[in-house]
């Protein structure tokens, strides 16, 4: 069975729990009202004969980009998220994509998976998940 290529830009139509999983990762208050407003958009570029993988997170406020390929770990600078960098593998999980982020944080990581035209995010840190759907543009 051929995994699904995640190309396309997605916008986001609901969140959950997300300040919570921000208060997690030791995000100052105020930043993360700020962040919680914020409708960000997925842009993704997926080669799937390669497994090479562009995820760039758009909003008004900051941008974050992540470009790896799957199964390869890497040092990630997150940096523009809560200031930290770890060791992140992304690969798949049947036709999910799995990251797991080794660093001071336990059990960090996130899972994207694509149902029809609906991009989820579940990000997972130290007990702690948050829920993001996006809706890919047409």
């Amino acid at each position: 069975m051929s995994k699904p290529n995640y190309t396309g830009i997605y916008n986001m139509v609901s969140q959950e729990n997300f300040e919570e999983y921000l208060a997690a990762l030791d995000v100052n208050y105020a930043l993360r009202k700020v962040v919680c407003i914020l409708k960000p958009s997925k842009h993704i570029e997926h080669d799937v004969n390669t497994g090479k993988m562009t995820i760039k997170t758009v909003t008004t406020f900051r941008n974050f980009d992540m470009d790896f390929t799957l199964g390869q770990e890497f040092t990630e600078d997150l940096g523009p998220v809560d200031g930290r960098k770890c060791q992140t593998t992304v690969d798949w999980d049947g036709d999910k994509l799995v990251c797991v982020q080794r660093g001071e944080k336990e059990g960090r990581g996130w899972t994207h998976w694509l149902e029809g035209n609906l991009l989820h995010l579940e990000m997972r840190v130290q007990g702690v998940t948050a829920k993001q759907v996006f809706k890919k543009a047409e």
